[in-house]
């Protein structure tokens, strides 16, 4: 087998908090050669490039409607909703896919169109950007080299959902969770990197971006379904691992 890289990403807005890290497979092994956090917008192209598939925590794209909505409003033909109840501001505010993953293992992502998250998807927007000028295409539902993905969603995927293991108040749960997690992935070599992982949540985060899209790239992550395909294309479309 030739060698290949995987890459995960935890963006966040500032690259001081934006985890990085990087699977290398070869001869059936899978190994972390890289991990840490404190990746420039350079540090990401220079990862999902040369990647088979690199997994990215942060949202592709804003709700249809949130978007119909803007422009109706900027350009001043927006009809009036004939009901704004909290089911029509659900439908603005989040995506398809996020109300799939909440369907699915019951955590509802942050809206994009509503939430600080919307600061990092703004930076991969530019991200993506500079991608495609490298020929490097990024289609939101993720069937290019980059996908998006959802690592509190993967790990509630994977029967961890209630892990609190985020900033230093879950520095304890965080070590377990390396520890639960080595035992779940015997196949992965983490190199050492297992104290970096512990001591941080992004980069623990990058660690699991990176094992989904190895997922995705193998086939055993949950695409878009039909009825659900044109609203990925649109909105982008977190990949989750499949049910095993």
């Amino acid at each position: 087998m030739a060698p290949r890289l995987v890459a995960g990403i935890d963006l966040a807005a500032d690259p001081r908090r934006t985890g990085l890290a990087v699977l290398r497979e070869e001869n059936h092994v899978v190994r972390i050669e890289d991990v840490h956090v404190g990746a420039s917008d350079d540090d990401v192209l220079a990862a999902i490039i040369p990647a088979s598939k690199a997994g990215v925590d942060v949202p592709f794209g804003w709700p249809r409607r949130f978007v119909d909505l803007v422009a109706g409003h900027q350009a001043g033909d927006l009809e009036s909703p004939a009901d704004t109840g909290p089911d029509w501001r659900r439908a603005v505010l989040f995506r398809e896919t996020d109300l799939e993953v909440r369907r699915r293992v019951g955590k509802t992502p942050l809206s994009v169109a509503a939430d600080k998250i919307a600061y990092p998807a703004i930076r991969w927007a530019a991200i993506a950007a500079r991608l495609r000028e490298q020929d490097t295409p990024t289609p939101l539902d993720g069937s290019g080299v980059a996908c998006e993905v959802y690592p509190g969603a993967a790990l509630a995927a994977w029967g961890f959902g209630a892990q609190r293991y985020k900033k230093a108040a879950g520095a304890l749960v965080r070590g377990e969770l390396v520890e639960a997690l080595s035992a779940r992935w015997p196949w992965l070599d983490w190199a050492g990197h297992e104290d970096v992982c512990a001591g941080s949540d992004d980069a623990l985060d990058a660690v699991i971006a990176a094992v989904v899209a190895r997922e995705v790239l193998l086939g055993r992550a949950i695409a878009p379904p039909a009825e659900l395909a044109a609203a990925a294309a649109d909105e982008g479309w977190i990949w989750l691992p499949a049910p095993e």
